[in-house]
């Protein structure tokens, strides 16, 4: 008899008579597996791994980049929470307080969807990734020195998933997760073929479950489920070191970072303090980046890009301009319907508003011509459909094709395009046509349903903190919505209102903004699922609750190649458009950043980093002298 049946024998004997496994057959169990186990130091969902397992560092960052000095964020808003576990679900999360605890893997910036260990050494996945096993290194520590344990891991793990609606549908195909080892934490899926699920487990941020099981200063037992002030204990590269409520947060970096020397954190993490700044007001804070209470800023408004910027310190080159390619992800970022709602249900009314939507104008009215129409979710990728459905594409389609709207097979999806005096009639044409089809008719230039005599009428929610300026296109499109013979509003609230409002799916329309990996996968689920459509804090604001995109979503998670991956992509992406769930409005490819020249960085930058901003940089004395 071998080993391996010895052991089988020994453990269903155990096992037979209710008795607990003693620690040397554990040992034994564990050893056995991993001699049949292949451990990996990263993973890649596209091929090879770019570094070796004993890599000096990555190379896109210095190795010999100075440490030290301070760096100023603006935020926009107001926060009252520091527990990540509840982000999206109750409170507003403080900027950047989720960093302040390590993943178990990380990502490298220079290549596509591929992470490396940190805090677990080493990965390991059976072929037909039915599950997924992790080993945590034996040097990872918490801020108060003690292991980084596979407790740790599970309790997080469960947290997450209990609480966060997001990281809930991300890991809901996790069945079991269990110690297999000293150091090693077990993954067991409900079903093989999910290739995406060892990556994303390796972007679990791993809390101290000792921490959050004691008590406060005042003697008060923490709960996980709630929101907190009091700065949490973490295992990253940054502490939380001082705050005051919703003004302004501080992160010193941690001297003794039990991680700071790996391969993965050489040339990263360089500046021993980040500060945030809230201001609600976004014009405001531009004005307290000009006066250099803040050292760098992301502009996200274009006409403030194209003339906001023409003060002395740019022209004397103290303030750079500068844009970054964006290369690792896509966008949809729409006005969006709330589907729960009796008035968007018929997808004739919802198509209606799109052909009201002069984007050609509003872009040269406001945008100075420098946004591009959005016409797909995952915009700006190769995953984005386009013309008809062919090869792999047309084959995940056929036998969905009863559920899914006719033009899928039969018309490229277009955008009505605007611009001009003729289109404009046209599409407003086309409009009253749809909105008549849908049973409604003109009274009094009002929309009114003819069955109950309601005339349409609907609310735009924005928020007031936002950079974009929802407001002011937002009534743009409030009057051409009401030659249409639509009746809409527009409301700003603040964040807090909004937030909650969202959470509650308590509005008609929204701006919405969706942003896409490269590699989509589990976290479709939030964003279109029919069990999302229900999920307080979910993702699905607009609701949807099609059988169509519920498979077409499971047929990209459970892809078994790249290839197949981007055909159902592209399949959801199509049918997600035919449905007219939302308004497509405007993207660019580009990070618009304004730095006051104190910083110096790597040459190039990580091709899928952006900016890489502040990851990769560092504080130069020399420029910051100047």
């Amino acid at each position: 008899m071998n080993r391996r049946s010895l052991l089988k024998s020994a453990v269903l004997a155990l096992a037979a008579r209710g008795l607990p496994l003693p620690s040397w057959l554990t040992a034994a169990q564990a050893q056995d597996r991993n001699q049949d186990r292949k451990w990996r130091h990263g993973l890649s969902l596209f091929g090879d791994l770019k570094y070796p397992p004993e890599f000096r560092h990555f190379d896109y960052v210095n190795p010999q980049a100075p440490k030290g000095g301070r760096l100023r964020f603006v935020a926009l808003g107001t926060f009252d929470n520091f527990n990540q576990v509840m982000a999206g679900l109750k409170g507003i999360l403080a900027a950047a307080a989720g960093t302040i605890c390590d993943t178990l893997m990380v990502p490298a910036l220079d290549e596509a969807s591929t992470h490396y260990g940190l805090i677990a050494e080493a990965v390991s996945h059976p072929a037909n990734f039915a599950s997924a096993s992790f080993r945590l290194r034996a040097a990872a520590r918490h801020h108060d020195g003690k292991p980084v344990t596979v407790e740790d891991v599970i309790y997080s793990f469960e947290a997450y998933k209990k609480y966060s609606p997001f990281i809930g549908a991300f890991y809901r195909d996790v069945a079991k997760v269990e110690r297999s080892g000293e150091r090693e934490v077990t993954f067991t899926f409900d079903s093989p073929g999910n290739r995406e699920m060892p990556m994303i487990l390796g972007q679990l941020r791993v809390l101290p479950k000792h921490w959050w099981e004691g008590s406060d200063a005042s003697g008060k037992r923490r709960d996980i489920g709630a929101t907190t002030l009091e700065p949490p204990l973490g295992n990253g590269a940054y502490r939380i070191k001082e705050f005051v409520p919703g003004r302004t947060v501080v992160y010193g970096r941690v001297k003794d970072y039990w991680a700071q020397n790996l391969n993965l954190n050489i040339g990263r993490d360089n500046f021993d303090e980040i500060r945030f700044e809230y201001f609600r007001d976004p014009t405001v804070a531009l004005e307290a980046f000009k006066a250099d209470h803040v050292d760098w800023r992301v502009e996200n408004s274009v006409k403030n890009w194209a003339t906001a910027y023409d003060f002395p310190a740019v022209n004397d080159k103290r303030v750079v301009l500068e844009e970054f390619p964006q290369r690792d992800r896509g966008i949809m970022r729409a006005f969006a319907f709330n589907t729960r709602r009796d008035k968007f249900k018929d997808a004739r009314v919802r198509r209606a508003f799109n052909f009201a939507f002069d984007f050609e104008e509003m872009n040269k009215q406001f945008f100075f011509s420098r946004y591009r129409r959005i016409n797909s979710y995952f915009e700006g990728t190769e995953l984005a459909c386009s013309g008809l459905p062919q090869g792999e594409e047309l084959s995940i389609l056929e036998p969905l094709r009863d559920k899914v709207p006719p033009e899928v097979f039969t018309t490229p999806y277009a955008n009505p395009v605007a611009g001009t005096s003729e289109n404009v009639r046209a599409n407003l044409r086309e409009g009253m046509r749809l909105m008549r089809e849908a049973g409604y008719e003109p009274r009094d230039h009002k929309q009114v349903h003819v069955r109950t005599g309601e005339a349409l009428s609907v609310e735009m929610l924005s928020v007031t903190s936002d950079p974009m300026g929802a407001e002011r296109f937002s009534l743009f499109y409030k009057s051409a919505l009401a030659r249409l013979g639509i009746d809409a509003t527009v409301r700003s609230v603040d964040d807090v209102q909004y937030e909650n409002r969202l959470r509650d799916f308590d509005f008609d329309i929204i701006i919405a903004t969706w942003p896409q990996s490269l590699s989509p996968g589990n976290e479709q689920r939030d964003l279109w699922s029919s069990q999302a459509a229900d999920t307080h804090g979910s993702r699905n604001y607009v609701g949807i609750k099609d059988a169509a995109v519920d498979a077409l979503i499971e047929r990209v998670i459970f892809a078994k190649s790249r290839g197949e991956q981007v055909a159902a992509t592209r399949a959801l992406d199509r049918v997600l458009l035919w449905n007219h769930y939302v308004v497509p409005q405007f993207a660019h490819d580009k990070v618009w950043a304004a730095r006051w020249d104190r910083f110096g960085r790597p040459d190039p930058l990580p091709r899928f980093g952006g900016a890489a901003f502040p990851t990769v940089w560092w504080r130069d004395a020399e420029r910051g002298a100047k």
